[in-house]
């Protein structure tokens, strides 16, 4: 997919538009409640979905994790309602992808490209290729700032150590075993800028999140979560990059009635159904 889009969009930048391109992740999970982990406190609000995917691992201990809707809602609170998007004829990154995470490039020096930056880093960071080693180095060192990166690397290197991807079902190199898929997964369905000012910004993004393992064996069928992630990032070398991200539970909606579907047919949604590989 090329990204070469222009970078002056003037759209409204508390709101996400998403467009459906390749990817290779599934869709079509029941919610559960998801547990929360103890092991890896040090490294929560890192990645997106490392906190629920650490949950997820160790689902059978721990205090229950509660994703209230009672939360700090994107796009709500004392200000007036957000208005829905509109289209406006201008993209708002100019770049092509990063060839090895494949994450756009370019984001506007303003408030629009900062959320739009935002709504990709989460995307970026909740994905499969956080599980592989290389391809995690590499969305580190697009995503965030050189030193931010720097002393991420290590961290995130021994949380995701040969024994917590065991306990997702994953090998030492992160890969599924053959006739299963695993699904890691943030679709953003709402961006908030926080502030913003000349050189910085602090946007948050509501989002929902997929993660499982889709196989006949599967002891980790693909789950749902909810968060809220914040991100401060800083104009550097001509695009945003992170410094920090934290995330918080929730708003969560009312579990909906939908059964849920077999590991075959996430298996083949995974196949069908490409992921958000560009956000707003």
């Amino acid at each position: 997919m090329s990204y070469g889009d222009e970078h002056d969009y003037h759209g409204d930048p508390g709101q996400t538009r998403t467009r459906l391109p390749e990817g290779d992740d599934g869709y079509g999970a029941p919610r559960r409640p998801v547990r929360a982990s103890r092991s890896l406190i040090t490294v929560v609000g890192v990645v997106v979905l490392l906190v629920a995917a650490i949950a997820f691992a160790n689902r059978g201990g721990g205090s229950h994790d509660s994703a209230s809707a009672g939360g700090d809602r994107p796009g709500a609170g004392g200000g007036a309602a957000a208005d829905p998007t509109a289209p406006s004829g201008v993209t708002p990154v100019k770049g092509t992808a990063n060839t090895a995470t494949g994450i756009p490039s370019g984001f506007a020096d303003d408030q629009q490209g900062a959320a739009s930056a935002a709504a990709n880093y989460a995307v970026a960071l909740g994905s499969s290729g956080m599980f592989h080693a290389d391809t995690r180095h590499a969305i580190l060192d697009t995503l965030y700032t050189p030193s931010a990166a720097a002393k991420l690397t290590g961290s995130l290197d021994a949380a995701y150590s040969t024994d917590f991807l065991s306990q997702l079902g994953l090998d030492a190199h992160g890969d599924a075993p053959q006739g299963s898929t695993f699904v890691s997964r943030t679709i953003p369905v709402g961006t908030k800028v926080e502030s913003y000012s000349t050189g910085a910004a602090k946007v948050s993004v509501w989002y929902t999140g997929l993660i499982g393992m889709a196989g006949t064996d599967s002891k980790n069928p693909v789950t749902t979560t909810w968060k809220t992630g914040t991100f401060d990032l800083r104009w550097t070398a001509g695009t945003w990059k992170a410094t920090a991200y934290t995330q918080k539970n929730g708003p969560a909606p009312v579990p909906g009635d939908d059964a849920a579907s077999t590991s075959d047919q996430i298996s083949k949604a995974v196949e069908q159904f490409g992921g958000f590989t560009y956000a707003r």
